[in-house]
């Protein structure tokens, strides 16, 4: 079967240029076989244009740095298949997040604000001592904590947010899945109404309009919408005490 043409219509811009308008700009490319968005960028870079940014790490869904909206929707670019969409494929930065340079976004900045905002770290009372041995933790537990750990920080729940895309300061799903990971951990004594504190507002669940885009979005298939609802439920139950 003869190989098809693509044409993938990107996004162009280079703050660092701001006199040459936002535009897209088209490039035409010969399909190979198991050939992702990924590939298709890094040959058009290396054949075509070399200006164009975009990012990229592991190629391997883990790093979570090509993210970007393929056709309109938060994909990663090592994860996603030509062959999945139609001869013509639009490419552009995700929203929310601080444009680089064409479809290179900033995640980092975005995602430190959200760990020091949340708190994210283990909060106890205990003295730490460097000759004890390591707290023991049930199977269950640790699965608990590893299922949101599982967050690869690629940003592509954040982008599909209506509300993350009205408002700067809405910690979006993966600051509330960043928070569950810390209620279900048994080393952070932290109680519920301190992390009502950091969660319990329009900024943080209560902001939420349960479209639930962050869960059809995520790459590495979270379970976001159930760690919303428990975060929520937490958290009215620890507003009514207050």
């Amino acid at each position: 079967m003869k190989n098809r043409t693509l044409t993938f219509s990107i996004f162009r811009y280079n703050p660092a240029t701001p006199e040459i308008k936002p535009h897209m700009q088209s490039y035409q490319l010969d399909e190979t076989t198991g050939m992702t968005v990924f590939v298709a960028l890094n040959r058009i870079r290396e054949e075509q244009d070399p200006s164009l940014m975009f990012d990229f790490v592991c190629r391997a869904a883990i790093c979570g740095s090509c993210a970007m909206l393929i056709n309109g929707k938060p994909r990663l670019a090592c994860k996603t298949l030509t062959r999945d969409y139609g001869s013509k494929i639009t490419l552009m930065p995700l929203p929310v997040f601080k444009l680089i340079g064409d479809l290179s976004v900033d995640t980092g900045t975005w995602f430190r604000h959200l760990s020091i905002k949340t708190r994210a770290w283990i909060h106890t009372n205990k003295e730490f001592d460097p000759k004890a041995l390591e707290e023991r933790m049930d199977n269950a537990t640790a699965l608990e904590i590893y299922e949101p750990e599982r967050c690869i920080e690629c940003g592509c729940c954040i982008a599909g947010c209506a509300t993350a895309n009205i408002r700067e300061d809405f910690l979006g799903a993966a600051g509330l899945n960043r928070v569950a990971r810390f209620m279900v951990d048994p080393r952070d004594h932290r109680t519920e109404q301190e992390y009502f504190e950091v969660v319990g507002s329009d900024e943080g669940v209560f902001g939420c309009y349960g479209l639930m885009a962050c869960d059809d979005n995520c790459p590495t298939q979270l379970p976001l919408q159930w760690q919303l609802a428990f975060v929520r439920r937490k958290m009215a139950v620890a507003g009514l005490k207050r």
